[in-house]
């Protein structure tokens, strides 16, 4: 099995990690370190580009969730792209849709970057 990559690269001056078809045990520690790469330089905003991903299990959401926390406290973003109807599902059910604000596009994220900070999720913190 090949190993999965997440590039990063950067858009109208935001970070960007492309996230493949699966985020599960196997490649959540990869993730991470994607996500503190992207992060490393201290710009406040990063979008998670999961718009090919069809299966995000709870080492994944727990991932985005702790680098989520972590850049908030730095009093940077992060944002999801999301368009996969059963990571959209997992999302919700979990709650964590409350926490990190989701994108269908893109180019729908990157346009919230510098407003999501004024613009929390819908509800409070939940996990």
């Amino acid at each position: 099995m090949p190993e999965t990559t997440f590039p990063v690269e950067v858009v109208s001056g935001v970070a960007v990690v492309a996230v493949p078809e699966e985020i599960d045990i196997t490649n959540a520690a990869r993730l991470r370190a994607a996500l503190l790469e992207a992060t490393a330089d201290g710009s406040g905003a990063l979008v998670v580009d999961m718009s090919r991903t069809q299966f995000c299990d709870s080492a994944g959401l727990n991932v985005l969730v702790r680098a989520h926390h972590r850049l908030k406290a730095k009093g940077g973003v992060m944002l999801l792209v999301i368009s996969g109807a059963a990571v959209v599902r997992i999302f919700a059910v979990s709650g964590v849709d409350h926490v990190i604000r989701t994108f269908p596009t893109l180019e729908e994220a990157i346009a919230q970057t510098s407003s999501a900070a004024l613009n929390p999720p819908r509800s409070a913190e939940v996990l």
